[in-house]
């Protein structure tokens, strides 16, 4: 059982724009970049490669309320467990879901992304490392910071995430709900027809989720 003590001290809560955080709330997702703290299980690097997943809680289990497969987080030579509120916050940071322990949303995933993003990849079953490529040039810049789009916000697609003064928004059910570790605010946001926005949320995500995919969202944006 993973200790609340690890699952607080710990940087590794994924923000929308792809950050890792401090924060007790753990999420309805675990994945990784690969190994990305030193001994003293601190953060060192953002990532290590551009394989970026997310993974179930526990293996052959999808509740919120399931444990990691690990007793200890962050254990040396293993790779870094992050978390994530949900599967848009998830593809906002740029992830997508791990090829084995979530293979049927894996496969889901790749369908609709390659047919939404066919102009940018060799086929219909792309290679995982031709859709990281292009996943990976959409999420950060050389400094390392997001990579952002300016848009319209009446243009946007359900479980686009956005930023808006500074702070992220999800765009769902015809509102904008706002996002929190803890989950989304019930204040509600009336969606503007020319304003424009930044996009957190990847370009070939949002062309998929222009073709209907729809993403696990959490409860608390259907209040």
């Amino acid at each position: 059982m993973i200790s609340s003590a690890q699952k607080s001290h710990l940087r590794n809560r994924v923000d929308p724009w792809g950050k890792l955080q401090i924060t007790p709330e753990r999420g309805a997702w675990m994945g990784n970049r690969g190994i990305l703290h030193n001994d003293e299980k601190k953060i060192v690097r953002s990532w290590q490669h551009q394989g970026w997943v997310t993974c179930l809680l526990k293996y052959g289990e999808s509740t919120r309320t399931g444990n990691s497969s690990r007793e200890k987080l962050f254990t040396p030579g293993n790779y870094s467990e992050l978390f994530f509120l949900d599967e848009a916050t998830a593809f906002a940071a740029g992830h997508c879901p791990c090829s084995q322990c979530r293979n049927k949303r894996y496969k889901e995933f790749k369908q609709a992304w390659a047919a939404a993003n066919r102009d940018r990849v060799s086929s219909d079953n792309p290679p995982y490392k031709e859709m990281d490529s292009v996943l990976h040039g959409e999420r950060v810049l050389p400094d390392e910071e997001k990579k952002k789009r300016v848009s319209v916000l009446d243009s946007l697609h359900e479980g686009t995430m956005i930023e808006l003064n500074g702070k992220a928004y999800l765009v769902w059910r015809r509102r904008l709900y706002q996002w929190s570790f803890a989950g989304y605010s019930q204040d509600k946001v009336k969606r503007a027809s020319t304003t424009s926005v930044q996009l957190l949320t990847p370009a070939s995500i949002i062309r998929m989720y222009a073709n209907g995919f729809v993403p696990q969202v959490d409860v608390s944006a259907f209040w």
